[in-house]
């Protein structure tokens, strides 16, 4: 399972943390930025995602981080919450 910790406070719109999520993950170039892109790309993995979430951020960052959330419950991952 590969494992991501994410402090949303460190970001400030939602298309910078799916830009962080691009990079930790090794996510293709043609990656949307959201959520339903995000469900497209792991989809294909074999490996589900644990996301420790520090911070939810607030606003949009927050909002974006829920659907990423879903996302990954979706697929088999898990959520963990410090």
């Amino acid at each position: 399972m590969t494992t991501l910790w994410i402090d949303a406070d460190h970001y400030k719109t939602a298309r910078e943390l799916h830009a962080a999520l691009k990079m930790l993950l090794g996510l293709p170039d043609y990656y949307g930025m959201n959520a339903d892109a995000l469900h497209d790309c792991l989809s294909e993995r074999s490996e589900p995602v644990r996301l420790w979430i520090a911070s939810p951020g607030e606003g949009e960052v927050s909002r974006s981080l829920a659907g990423i959330c879903a996302v990954v419950e979706d697929l088999g991952g898990e959520i963990v919450e410090i």
